[in-house]
C-alpha cells in the first residue's frame, strides 16, 4: 500500500491534512531555506496530531557532519514524531554520518533523504541504501533539493526509480519518492509500489507550495491514490469516477487509446550476438478503455498514456528477455494490470534487421470483468 504524504508548516496546517486524508504529516519548513521547523512548533504539531496519524519531521539543511546531524536528530526525537527525516548529501562525510546515527536508530525511526538533483549517480545509490539498513534506518526517500528545477520524474527516468524502490526493499528498508510531484505523476509511480508518495506543491492553490493547502487539490491527489483504509476507499466521489453497470455492458462503452511508432534500443533475440548490441525496436499499444462513469475532468478519469510508454520501457530494460512474444505479453499485462483497461493490442518490429522489418503483434483481454479501484496495481503488488 502506498501511503500520502502532506508536508505542512504548522499545526492548522496538520489538521487540514488529516482531515483531507493524508497518511503521513510531514513537519517542515516549506517557505524558506531551513528546511526544519523549530522545535515548539514540531512538538506542538506532535501533541495536537496525537497519533491519528503518523508524523514526520525533518532535520532541515545541515552540513555533513556527524555531530551536528546527531544533536539534530535527538532533539526532534525528543518530540515522540514517529519518523525523523535527515538530508543526506553526497560529501566526504556522508558515511561517517550514517555509521554515526547508528546508536539513534536503535530508538528513533529514521529516513535518509536522498536528492536525486544533487547525486553524481543516481544508480550507485544501492551501496548507500545498504549502509542506511546496516545502521539501522527504517527508510530512505529519494527528493528533489530545488524546488524550482523540475519534478523528480524529470531528473531521474520510470526504470532507475523503479530500481531505487527494489533496491530498498532488497536492504529491508521503507522507499519514498517526493520532490515537485505532480498529480499526473500519480498513476506513473504507483505500479512502482512504493511505501510513501510525498507531496507539497500539488496541495496547494495554484501549484505554490508557500500558499497554504487546497481542498479541491488535496482531495485530487488523495482520490489518485488508493487510500489505506477501506472506509476511505469506499468514498462515494472515488467511485462516481468509475464506470457504471451499464457502461460496462458492451463495446460500445470503450473509447481506444494508442501509442504509436515509439521506438526504444533494447537488447532482444535468440542468439547470443543480438543481445550483444542494442537494437531499434519499435511500438505500437492500442488499448480498449473502460468509459467513465462522467465526463473527463481530470487524472482521475483516464488510463495515462504514461503508464503504456512507462511500461515499455522498464520491461524493455529487462535484459532476460529473449524472444519479441515474450516482450509483448508482459506489456500486455502491465496494461491489463489498470482498471481500466479492458483489452489490449501490442505491436512489436525490430527495425535494424537489414531489408524491411520483423515482429508480432498480439492481442490481449482482461480475464475477468470486474473493475477494481483505480490504480490498485500498487496495491496488489504489495500483497503479494
Amino acid at each position: 500500500m502506498t501511503l500520502l504524504l502532506a508536508s505542512v508548516r504548522s499545526t492548522d496546517e496538520a489538521e487540514t491534512a488529516i482531515a483531507l486524508g493524508a497518511d503521513i504529516v510531514d513537519l517542515k519548513d516549506v517557505d524558506g531555506a531551513l528546511g526544519a521547523l523549530d522545535i515548539d512548533t514540531v512538538r506542538a504539531a506532535v501533541r495536537a496530531i496525537a497519533g491519528r496519524r503518523a508524523a514526520s519531521a525533518a532535520a532541515g539543511d545541515l552540513p555533513m557532519e556527524p555531530e551536528t546531524l546527531a544533536a539534530a536528530v535527538a532533539a526532534l526525537a525528543a518530540t515522540r514524531v514517529q519518523y525523523v527525516e535527515v538530508g543526506l548529501l553526497p560529501d566526504p562525510r556522508r558515511e561517517a554520518c550514517v555509521a554515526g546515527l547508528a546508536a539513534h536508530a536503535r530508538d528513533t525511526r529514521l529516513i535518509g533523504v536522498l536528492f536525486a538533483d544533487r547525486e553524481p549517480d543516481v544508480e550507485a545509490l544501492p551501496a548507500l541504501l545498504a549502509r542506511l539498513s546496516a545502521a539501522g534506518f527504517a527508510g530512505a526517500t529519494l527528493d528533489t533539493a530545488d524546488k524550482h528545477a523540475g519534478r523528480l520524474i524529470d531528473r531521474v527516468d520510470i526504470p532507475a526509480l523503479a530500481g531505487f524502490v527494489a533496491a530498498c526493499r532488497a536492504n529491508g528498508l521503507m522507499a519514498g519518492l517526493a520532490g515537485s510531484l505532480e498529480p499526473p505523476d500519480v498513476p506513473r509511480l504507483l505500479p512502482l509500489a512504493p511505501d510513501m508518495l510525498g507531496f507539497r506543491r500539488a496541495l496547494c492553490a495554484g501549484g505554490d507550495r508557500t500558499a497554504p493547502l487546497d481542498a479541491a487539490a488535496f482531495r485530487l491527489v488523495r482520490e489518485l491514490i488508493p487510500a489505506s483504509s477501506p472506509s476511505d476507499a469506499s468514498d462515494s466521489a472515488g467511485e462516481a469516477r468509475l464506470p457504471s453497470a451499464s457502461a460496462r455492458a458492451g463495446e460500445a462503452a470503450h473509447d481506444r487509446i494508442f501509442v504509436r511508432d515509439f521506438v526504444l534500443p533494447v537488447r532482444i533475440g535468440a542468439y547470443a550476438y543480438e543481445r550483444e548490441r542494442l537494437q531499434r525496436v519499435r511500438f505500437n499499444v492500442e488499448v480498449a478503455v473502460l468509459r467513465a462513469g462522467r465526463p473527463v475532468e481530470d487524472m482521475r478519469d483516464v488510463l495515462s498514456y504514461d503508464i503504456i510508454t512507462d511500461g515499455i520501457r522498464m520491461i524493455a530494460a529487462q535484459e532476460d528477455i529473449a524472444m519479441l512474444e515474450t516482450l509483448a505479453e508482459r506489456i500486455a499485462a502491465v496494461v491489463l494490470a489498470h482498471a481500466r483497461a479492458a483489452d489490449v493490442t501490442v505491436r512489436i518490429e525490430k527495425l535494424d534487421v537489414g531489408s524491411g522489418t520483423m515482429g508480432v503483434e498480439i492481442r490481449r483481454a482482461r480475464a475477468k470483468a470486474n473493475v477494481r479501484p483505480l490504480y490498485s496495481l500498487a496495491a496488489d503488488k504489495a500483497a503479494e
